[in-house]
């Protein structure tokens, strides 16, 4: 075995180990409630699968791979989905200046806190709901209304009843649909790769209008 073979494997398993299928496989409840908060809040986590983990999750909650109530996994989520957007605006409010001159890498990219800042402005605080429903800048929203100063009584109520929209919509989606086709969950990989198109095209329409108003 080469050592081209040997990185050509690990990272095919890397890979491997963030499909939303992997992450509930082999890494049960406790990864998919520290996703679904790493997700929401901490700036690095904004490749996390996080549609697809919740609409898979509710394909397989009541199952061997997921032995949990629909209601009892929604709950926890939302826990875990609400915590972990505090925690990313308790982050913006301490490292405000830190993020506004720290130089641009793969986890962080100021275009992705325009794009975010851009939304905010259209839509208010009806951005911490919509905003949930789209890659990227869930994960920011709560970071830039840190970086704002949002009052947090405020912050913390939009917060909440975004976090239980999202996850209520997603699980209860896939959840729903095992149901009514039983052998679906079969069929993991076709059901993830539609569900990354289906909630890309939305990221991809806002960053293309942010890119016209900068150009």
């Amino acid at each position: 075995m080469t050592i081209f073979t040997v990185i050509e494997t690990a990272i095919l398993l890397f890979v491997d180990l963030f499909k939303p299928e992997s992450i509930i496989l082999y890494g049960g409840l406790g990864l998919l409630l520290f996703v679904i908060f790493a997700e929401t809040g901490l700036f690095f986590g904004f490749f996390l699968p996080g549609d697809s983990l919740l609409f898979v999750a509710g394909l397989l909650s009541g199952t061997k791979y997921l032995d949990v109530s629909v209601w009892l996994l929604i709950a926890l989520l939302i826990i875990a989905a609400s915590t972990g957007t505090t925690v990313g605006y308790g982050f913006g409010r301490w490292a405000e200046s830190y993020l506004k001159n720290r130089k641009e890498n793969f986890f962080y990219k100021k275009k992705y806190l325009q794009m975010t800042e851009d939304f905010y402005k259209k839509y208010g605080m009806m951005t911490f709901i919509l905003g949930r429903f789209l890659p990227v800048v869930r994960t920011f929203v709560p970071i830039l209304a840190g970086i704002v100063r949002i009052n947090f009584g405020k912050f913390l109520f939009y917060n909440i009843i975004g976090a239980a929209a999202w996850i209520i919509t997603m699980v209860m989606a896939g959840h729903w649909l095992g149901n009514i086709f039983p052998g679906i969950s079969e069929h993991l990989e076709i059901i993830v790769a539609a569900m990354i198109l289906l909630t890309t095209i939305p990221l991809w329409t806002s960053w293309r209008k942010l890119k016209k108003q900068v150009d």
